[in-house]
């Protein structure tokens, strides 16, 4: 056999080099101990008089301990490792904490771009106008059974051509939804004549409209879920009064994303309350309604400067809006929070 050269420089038959490191590796369970007088005393005469075999071993006495220590060091950690997966396998994850690759369970939960919504409770949810309902029609203040309908179907047009016209959401004046708003309103077409123009915090067309600035962002697919309903009573003057609270997912990417780019979904719930008023009390035109209030809360929808578009955040921009409170947007039990004076705070989904 041939020689090997160990790491204290020394040479030493192939047997020997194998047969010291099986013996450290046996060690590295335990700790080096001190060793008794008596064990020194045969060190020392084993030194002065060796025997055959044990001239390679000559002078490696002080190195010996400190290669095992090595061992030792090395296998500590090691041993822990074994004991964490065995005490708490699900949380092992943790101690690689602060790479770049997901781990496996998060990966499998991320969007695609054939599976925008994967890892989503909306995932369920149903898509488009028909996750908006509309509750059986009866006669209410000024209007027969067959009006209140009409009324209800007209509200959810609103709602489908605010939320979910692909032209709006791409940008694009919303004609169909304004045209189904009093005209005689002053205080909404103020809105609507300097929203678009000039955005603002009171004049914002995303009070009423989502938008999303076709330059930047482009939605992913053809389906926007959603979830909500309407709900009507008899309001002033006896007018019909109907209360939509829908929540609308949007999921969306770079506008110059390639086939593997980031998807993100900007959820938006909104709460409007619509009067279909009496024209024998009220000016208004037939087929109008006026608007009575407008809320909204919006998460992944940009915290930045007011655009008059909902701006996701995508890369380093998210991680950094990722620090505000956290909420949670598929809740539907809590109040609608945002809207005409909510202020301009921006939370953290823990669910998106």
């Amino acid at each position: 056999m041939g020689a090997g050269t160990g790491p204290d420089g020394s040479s030493r038959s192939d047997e020997e080099w194998e047969r010291f490191l099986r013996e450290s590796v046996a060690g590295a369970a335990d700790a080096p101990k001190e060793p008794s007088a008596r064990a020194r005393d045969v060190a020392k005469r084993l030194r002065a008089e060796p025997g055959p075999g044990l001239e390679g071993w000559r002078g490696y006495t002080p190195a010996r301990p400190k290669r095992r220590t090595g061992w030792y060091v090395v296998g500590l950690p090691a041993s822990l490792v074994l004991l964490a997966v065995a005490l708490a396998p699900g949380r092992v994850v943790d101690l690689f904490a602060g790479t770049d690759s997901p781990p496996p369970a998060e990966a499998a939960q991320r969007p695609t771009m054939d599976e925008p919504f994967r890892g989503s409770p909306a995932a369920s949810w149903a898509s488009g106008a028909a996750g908006i309902t509309v509750p059986k029609a009866t006669a209410v203040g000024w209007m027969s059974t067959a009006e209140v309908e009409r009324a209800l179907d007209r509200s959810r047009d609103f709602l489908v051509a605010s939320g979910l016209d692909r032209g709006v959401l791409g940008g694009e004046h919303p004609e169909k939804a304004i045209a189904l708003i009093n005209p005689r309103q002053k205080d909404v077409q103020d809105l609507l004549k300097t929203a678009f123009r000039t955005p603002s915090e009171k004049n914002d067309p995303l009070l009423l409209f989502s938008r999303f600035q076709p330059s930047r962002t482009r939605l992913v697919g053809d389906v926007v879920k959603t979830r909500g309903r309407l709900t009507y009573r008899e309001g002033e003057r006896g007018a019909l009064q109907v209360t939509a609270d829908v929540t609308f997912v949007y999921p969306v990417t770079r506008a110059d994303a390639g086939g593997n780019d980031e998807i993100v979904r900007t959820i938006v719930r909104r709460e409007l309350v619509l009067s279909w008023d009496d024209p024998d009390k009220v000016i208004t035109e037939p087929g109008t309604f006026s608007i009575v209030s407008y809320k909204y809360d919006m998460t992944n929808g940009g915290c930045g400067a007011l655009t008059g578009y909902f701006t996701p955040p995508f890369g380093t921009d998210r991680r950094a809006e990722e620090a505000g409170t956290e909420v949670d947007p598929y809740d539907r039990s809590a109040p609608v929070g945002r809207g005409e004076s909510s202020g301009d705070g921006c939370g953290r989904a823990t669910r998106s």
